[in-house]
């Protein structure tokens, strides 16, 4: 039995009692007026390379000309296809300070490509320590939240719940005040979509 296939067995019994024994509320991130016209939902994996590209290429600009004028409310939501990016979202609900969360989500995605490499998930996990670290977050504190299984349990029910309500089938999934957006990962066409909302 190769790595990859045994963490993926793994998450995937991770998941099952997460289902059977998850609380109901959710724990997904929100930045932006809570009043605003425009709510985008994003459905991520922190391990998705396309999660990582449409963030980089769309939430910077998304935030300076929407969110801070108050006119879009953005919503992280997990949904985590594997162990590591199970454990990247605990790291990234770690930090006790969470308007800074968006800031470590940057970073996240940005380093995508070193720490979320090959198959071993202890390695994948030291690296998400280092980046957690480098962050500010206390080691000690990293390695409880690792372990935490309350948080993990709101992670996965944020995600079986986003799976019931929104059938996901791939990461990401963007919502634009509750219709699924099917365009391009380009900021002017997503521009053009919020625009119609306004």
């Amino acid at each position: 039995m190769n790595r990859n296939f045994f963490a993926n067995f793994l998450f995937s019994i991770v998941l099952v009692i997460g289902v059977l024994f998850a609380p109901s509320s959710q724990a997904n991130m929100v930045v932006g007026d809570s009043n605003a016209k425009i709510t985008v939902k994003v459905f991520s994996s922190l391990t998705c390379p396309h999660c990582a590209n449409f963030h980089k290429k769309i939430f910077e600009e998304l935030n300076a000309e929407f969110i801070e004028k108050k006119l879009v409310k953005f919503e992280h939501h997990a949904f985590p296809l594997d162990l590591a990016a199970l454990n990247a979202e605990k790291l990234l609900r770690c930090t006790s300070e969470p308007a800074r969360r968006f800031d470590l989500l940057k970073i996240i995605y940005d380093k995508q490509n070193n720490w979320a490499v090959g198959n071993d998930i202890n390695k994948i996990n030291a690296n998400l320590l280092k980046l957690g670290t480098d962050f500010g977050i206390e080691k000690n504190i990293v390695e409880k939240c690792f372990v935490d299984k309350e948080m993990e349990k709101l992670i996965l029910t944020e995600r079986i719940e986003s799976q019931k309500k929104y059938n996901i089938s791939s990461t990401p999934t963007i919502f634009i005040n509750e219709k699924k957006y099917e365009g391009t990962h380009d900021y002017k066409q997503f521009k053009k979509e919020l625009e119609k909302n306004l």
